[in-house]
């Protein structure tokens, strides 16, 4: 019986050497074939995990993409990267300049100094549109509520005239509906500051200068949910080199005006007859027209002003068709 099994196993051991010699010999280089775990071999993007932390980092992985997402703290700061405003700005000049154009001569554009023309091209600054065009801008400023605008928009509507009006913060929240009326009815509702500064005062700490912008658009947005139109009036006209780059920067352009007339003080009005004869006397080609929308006088002269102008051949033209 022991002969008889030596003899099996011997007959086995045979066998199983010749089956591996015939696969040695289909596969010299002794190298896997395709069946075998090629994907170990294949490199990877997966990050090595750590077991300590594989939950966490398992989140981050987008598993049909292989791409690692950004954890939020990354997004967020990513996103503040991406809003970042460069606010560096050296050999800018912040010495505070008083804008007042001269009185319009025959109808003509008035005179500025080369320098001022190149400084507002440069920081998309306007002050005046196309000269070769009977094309009037038409603009008021609101500070306050005088009891005069709804009749203004009137007036604007029956004529069909879009306006542009600068508002501050608190006109905005004090006056919702005339807001809302304004948005509704085509005009462009535009900033005019928060609190009413000079520019170049608050030029020296742009945080603070940003946020007469910011404070101004969240109000906006809270009462009309629409996001602001990019056109500033720096109040009083004062501004610097300084405060027009950082208003370019927060994408800005900044309108200053070509006619203007004092109309500003509720207790000492211009009759109407005269406020119509100084906007005839003085219009011209690409007027931007600044009026005080807290002016009675103002008031009861637009429809005739419209009128006026229109005869004289002018056309009204909202701010954003500006050259």
């Amino acid at each position: 019986m022991k002969k008889i099994l030596t003899i099996i196993l011997a007959i086995v051991m045979i066998f199983s050497s010749c089956i591996n010699r015939q696969s040695n010999n289909g596969n010299p280089n002794n190298k896997p074939t395709a069946n075998e775990n090629i994907s170990e071999q294949k490199p990877t993007n997966n990050p090595p995990i750590n077991n300590e932390n594989s939950s966490k980092e398992e989140t981050n992985i987008d598993s049909e993409n292989n791409i690692d997402k950004p954890t939020e703290e990354e997004k967020t700061d990513n996103s503040q990267k991406d809003n970042e405003i460069n606010v560096i700005a050296p050999n800018l000049s912040n010495k505070e300049m008083d804008f007042g154009p001269p009185p319009i001569k025959e109808h003509q554009s008035q005179y500025m100094p080369k320098a001022t023309v190149e400084l507002f091209k440069k920081y998309d600054a306007y002050y005046l549109g196309d000269i070769n065009k009977k094309e009037i801008y038409l603009t008021f400023d609101e500070g306050y509520e005088n009891g005069y605008t709804a009749k203004i928009l009137d007036v604007l509507k029956e004529k069909n005239v879009k306006a542009a009006f600068f508002v501050t913060r608190p006109y905005i929240l004090q006056n919702k509906e005339l807001i809302k009326r304004m948005v509704n009815e085509g005009h462009i509702v535009a900033n005019h500051s928060s609190t009413h500064p000079s520019m170049p005062q608050k030029a020296v700490d742009f945080e603070k200068f940003k946020r007469e912008f910011e404070d101004t658009e969240i109000a906006f947005k809270e009462v009309t949910g629409q996001d602001m139109p990019k056109f500033f009036r720096p109040p009083m006209g004062k501004y610097s080199e300084l405060s027009l780059y950082y208003t370019q920067k927060l994408g800005y352009k900044t309108i200053f005006w070509s006619f203007a007339h004092k109309d500003w003080l509720v207790n000492e009005q211009p009759p109407v007859e005269t406020t119509i004869q100084r906007v005839l006397d003085r219009c011209h080609n690409g007027e931007i027209m600044l009026l005080h929308a807290v002016s009675k006088s103002n008031t009861e002269a637009l429809p005739t002003i419209i009128d006026k102008l229109r005869e004289m051949g002018y056309e009204f033209k909202p701010l954003t068709q500006l050259p």
